[in-house]
């Protein structure tokens, strides 16, 4: 009901523009659908709210975008623009090539891969709200590490890409991700050349896991920074207070994404 209600007055959202409390010198990027696109603008708006202004907040679509849904999203702030392109590095195999330009979260993969482009870059997905503690985020840039990632709650990946069980341990979830430095991807890149059959829906996943653990990636403050299920069949949203910085909804807890809008 409630996400009904704000899709219907998208038009009248994105007309009251917010005035965000400063600006970060960061660029952030998104990876997006025409089906999100209520997420995506109540995720940004969050964002402005309580984060600032960013240089940049890219929305790379994966091609199912209404020309009205770009310009609803166009009009949310001046920071804000859609691109269906995504910056591919040459030389790539074949094999990993086609994932990154044609399964849908192979698109994904391929525009965090592409990360940072000029200077600190945040990775968002479209089902993550911010919150007041999300005024701290540009602390974590001055700290020596290549990037910052959101822990998951349980491991989700494609057991295919893994050795043992032991690189299972602490799962990260590619919702958010915060990239100082080019990450090098050679490790995740040979195990996904030498997978049999077709990348699963986590493949992605897994090769971000294993390539910030490689890379020496440290994760978020777990108890402000959030992913858990564990308020799944509860109406109220365990989480959402003044304390948290932000909360990714996946699947099992979307509903719960529109029940934080007061916060």
């Amino acid at each position: 009901m409630l996400r009904r209600f704000y899709r219907a007055l998208l038009p009248m959202i994105v007309r009251s523009q917010l005035i965000p409390p400063r600006a970060v010198t960061f660029d952030v990027f998104a990876y997006s659908s025409e089906e999100m696109v209520p997420e995506q603008i109540a995720s940004i708006r969050s964002f402005l709210r309580y984060v600032g202004r960013p240089k940049n907040f890219t929305i790379l679509s994966d091609g199912s975008h209404s020309a009205r849904s770009v310009r609803l999203l166009e009009q949310v702030d001046p920071s804000v623009s859609v691109t269906k392109v995504s910056q591919l590095p040459p030389g790539l195999p074949p094999k990993l090539q086609h994932y990154l330009q044609h399964h849908p979260t192979g698109k994904q993969l391929a525009l965090i891969i592409s990360l940072p482009r000029d200077g600190a870059a945040l990775y968002v997905d479209s089902d993550v709200r911010f919150f007041p503690a999300a005024a701290g985020l540009s602390e974590y840039q001055v700290k020596d590490v290549p990037a910052y990632y959101l822990a998951d709650c349980q491991f989700a990946g494609d057991q295919r890409l893994l050795r043992n069980s032991t690189e299972q341990k602490e799962p990260v979830n590619t919702g958010v991700l915060f990239l100082f430095k080019k990450l090098d991807w050679s490790l995740s890149i040979d195990r996904f050349l030498e997978i049999e059959g077709e990348p699963s829906f986590f493949t992605n996943q897994t090769m971000a896991h294993l390539t910030m653990h490689a890379n020496g990636a440290q994760p978020f403050d777990p108890a402000k920074y959030v992913l858990q299920l564990d308020d799944q069949f509860v109406f109220a949203d365990r989480y959402a207070d003044p304390g948290l910085a932000l909360r990714h909804y996946v699947n099992p807890v979307r509903h719960k994404f529109w029940t934080s809008l007061k916060h």
